[in-house]
């Protein structure tokens, strides 16, 4: 009997992770492009936190840096063609949290804020990039 509440509970539960997808359909953000007014600063910054570039360098109006599947495009532009303004946020899933947190400050960057657990269920730390992203890294966590 008990064996039974709890499949038919776990089976509920599954069911969100089950819903049949149409063909189609986004599977994940595969790369997002930054404009930047100064290349080689954030092409370091990126390197820094782990990333590798895989197209042209920092001498180039566009580099293309990789970490796992996940890649991030900048293109150089002009500091007046620079976006002004909070536009959001982009977060960047990761296996350690808190390594990556300790690859920035080893490498002198500036993170917001030291990792933490949040009430969402995700262990994270804030950063901005050299241009002024905003950029969190994160895993998510049981509570």
């Amino acid at each position: 009997m008990v064996i039974t509440a709890l499949l038919s509970t776990l089976l509920d539960t599954m069911k969100g992770f089950l819903v049949k997808q149409l063909e189609g359909h986004v599977q994940r953000i595969d790369a997002i492009t930054f404009a930047t007014a100064n290349m080689a600063e954030s092409v370091n910054f990126y390197q820094a936190l782990g990333f590798v570039e895989t197209f042209g360098d920092s001498s180039r109006s566009f580099v293309t840096l990789e970490s796992a599947s996940c890649f991030v495009n900048l293109w150089l532009v002009s500091q007046e063609e620079m976006p002004t303004g909070w536009w959001g946020r982009i977060v960047f899933h990761v296996d350690d949290v808190d390594e990556v947190y300790k690859r920035a400050i080893t490498a002198g960057l500036s993170p917001d804020a030291e990792p933490k657990d949040a009430p969402w269920g995700e262990r994270f730390f804030p950063i901005k990039d050299p241009a002024g992203h905003d950029l969190s890294f994160a895993k998510r966590i049981i509570l």
